[in-house]
This record gives C-alpha cells, structure tokens and sequence, in this order.
C-alpha cells in the first residue's frame, strides 16, 4: 500500500502543479482533495469553509494538526516541466502543490494506521495564505477546535532534498501592508504657486519613512519599511492633485513592529500638516511574526534526525507566512522541507524536486504519530 501511496500523491502532484488556483479561488483543488480524502474513508470536518478542507483521523482527547496551504500565485509559468501550469497567468510558484500532496500522503499513511494512534490527527488544507489570511479562515470556522499543537511545513530551495530547516524562534517576519493617499491641490505645471504638489508631498513622505529604520531602530535588529508603490499624475503639463503610496514593514519583535507602525503614521500625519494636505491612511494587512515554539520545534528535530533526515537551523525570512495566526492560538513549529537547488519562491522559473514529497510525507505521519506517544 505504502509504494500505492508514494505514485499516487506524486501524481497528485503533478495535477496540482497544472491546475493553479488563486487565493479564495481554489474550488477544484478543494473538491480534488475531499475526493481523495472520502474515497479512503477519512473523516471531513464539516466547517463553513468555501475553499479548503480539514479533515480528522483517530479517537482520543489529545489532537495534534498538520498543515497545508492550497493556494498559486499570479505569476506565468517559464519552467519546461510536462507537467507545467495550464493556466495562464497562474503558477504554484512557491511549493503549496507540494504541501498539498505531503500533507495528503501523510493523511493516507495515518489512516492506515489510524487504529494505533494515541489521539486525533487534524488535517488543514487551508486556503489563501498568500492573500496572506487564510489560516484566520479556518481558525474562524473552528478548525483549531480541541487542537493542543500545529505543524506546518513549506518547500525550501534553500536546502537539498533529505535536508529540513527546523529553527525555534522567529521564522517568518510581521507584515504590514499599507496604503496611504495625499490630497493635495491641482493646477496648471506652469502655475505651481495656485496648487498644492501631490508629488512634492509624496516625495517628503518616502524620504522621510526611510528614517524610521535608521534612527528609531536598534541597529542589530531585521527590519524593513519599503515603499513600493508611487503613483501621481496622468500627464507631463499638469500638477497632480492626489498621490497614492502603497508599501510594506517587515519585523520580528511585538516592540519594533509597534514602533515602526507608529513611526509610519506619525510621519504620514507630519508630512501632511506641513504640508497643508488631506490624508487618508489604511493598514490593509496586519499579520504577527511566525515564532516557532521551543520544545516543540526540538522534537520535531528529534524525530527528524531519528527519521534520517540532515537537519539545518532554518534561516530567518523577512517574508510572511500566515501560520502565524495559528500560533498566535496554539503552539506551532514551522518546519521548511528542503526540495532541492531552483530558482527562489515567486519566481517564473521556481520548481520543486518531487523526489522530496514522499520523504517528507513520512515525517509527517511519523511526527503527529510520535507527538500523540508523547502527549
């Protein structure tokens, strides 16, 4: 059964990876997933999910959650894989495929063996994690409900197929999203005096925000304010009235996310005073740091190296992940599968080994099961 196993998740696989689905879009990813679940007789938790599943295999008080995110990228293929993306303009860019058919495989291993698990096994195939906020959805609906602790795993480029990142502490850095418009006053470019420059009120801002690292920040600490959006103006002899501005702040720590967001509005407010300006300011996503539980990012190491598996310290990204939402409930590790040497996640090009899904499905299964011996 186990070789049955092994074929049919990397064939899994290869569909998932040439049907992409966007955040909050991945119906038949959902309805592919409830199928391979039901026809092996595990149980779906009936939650008031539109995409995504969680489903729940063994008896007992003690559950334990295994993660998976569902969800592609707009971004268009430019790999020579036969099993490419069919879709144009959508590609799994960043290994929840892979996720996907891990988490699957492990499920139908637990459910081989459900009658000698020591507790329950919750299995979340979760939607839109790069909206980012999907993990909300399933904790809205209930699906850590009785859950004592949660794993969650992600591709990793980084490392080399046989090799998982497995680090306590920050993993994955707090993203802020923003968006902020200037209201200023238009007029003729010859006329500036009669007007009131959006771009001049925009510029002062960028320049400004890039104050708040270098003067407000410990200097041995990560953090990221990038303003990445700058659009004023429609033609090359009329001063603009409006300025939209749209970026990103990066943290590890609760003190330097509270002090660059503040930073952030207290300048936004600031520039728009002295410059006589109407402001309108939005946080558009607010998402907590990952930070990997202690003693539990150690047994998954443990395991991990009883397992066969080289084990590196995972290497801190400033990116986001929404699994911090469920650790923000429940204690979690995060755990990054290495999937051998490819172009970085988000990229046209990216790919993942698919020598390394079974492998990592094994972890899995043997992780839940040896966290209900223990817990």
């Amino acid at each position: 059964m186990t070789a049955h196993i092994k074929d049919f998740i990397e064939q899994e696989f290869y569909h998932f990876h040439s049907h992409p689905e966007l955040s909050y879009q991945e119906f038949e990813t959902t309805k592919r997933l409830k199928e391979d679940l039901e026809k092996n007789g595990i149980k779906i938790l009936p939650l008031d999910l539109k995409t995504g599943v969680v489903a729940e295999i063994g008896q007992g008080d003690t559950t334990v959650a295994i993660r998976s995110d569902i969800d592609a990228l707009p971004v268009q293929e430019n790999t020579d894989l036969p099993y490419k993306s069919t879709v144009p303009g959508v590609m799994h860019a960043c290994g929840h495929d892979s996720h996907a058919a891990t988490i699957l495989g492990a499920a139908l291993l637990l459910k081989e063996h459900e009658a000698e698990l020591k507790g329950k096994v919750r299995v979340i195939f979760q939607p839109a994690e790069e909206a980012p906020g999907g993990a909300g959805t399933v904790i809205k609906a209930g699906g850590l409900k009785g859950v004592k602790a949660i794993f969650g795993i992600h591709s990793s480029s980084l490392f080399d197929v046989g090799t998982l990142g497995i680090s306590a502490g920050p993993n994955h850095a707090a993203v802020e999203k923003f968006k902020i418009v200037f209201t200023g006053k238009g007029t003729h470019a010859a006329q500036p005096q009669q007007g009131n420059d959006a771009i001049i009120i925009g510029t002062n801002f960028v320049n400004a925000a890039q104050s708040i690292v270098s003067r407000n920040i410990d200097a041995s600490h990560a953090v990221v304010v990038s303003i990445t959006h700058f659009e004023a103006g429609t033609t090359w002899n009329v001063i603009p009235e409006t300025v939209l501005l749209e970026g990103t702040i990066r943290t590890y720590t609760k003190e330097d996310r509270q002090i660059a967001k503040s930073r952030l509005e207290e300048i936004a407010k600031g520039i728009a005073t002295t410059f006589n300006a109407k402001l309108d300011f939005e946080w558009l996503v607010e998402l907590p740091a990952t930070i990997n539980d202690g003693p539990l990012s150690d047994f998954a190491k443990e395991v991990a190296l009883k397992e066969g598996f080289k084990v590196e310290p995972n290497p801190k990204s400033l990116g986001g992940e929404d699994f911090s939402l469920y650790q923000e409930v429940i204690p979690g590790s995060f755990i990054m599968i290495g999937t051998g040497a490819s172009y970085p996640n988000h990229n046209p090009n990216f790919k993942v080994d698919p020598k390394a899904i079974y492998p990592a499905t094994q972890y899995v299964a043997k992780l839940a099961t040896a966290y209900l011996e223990k817990n």
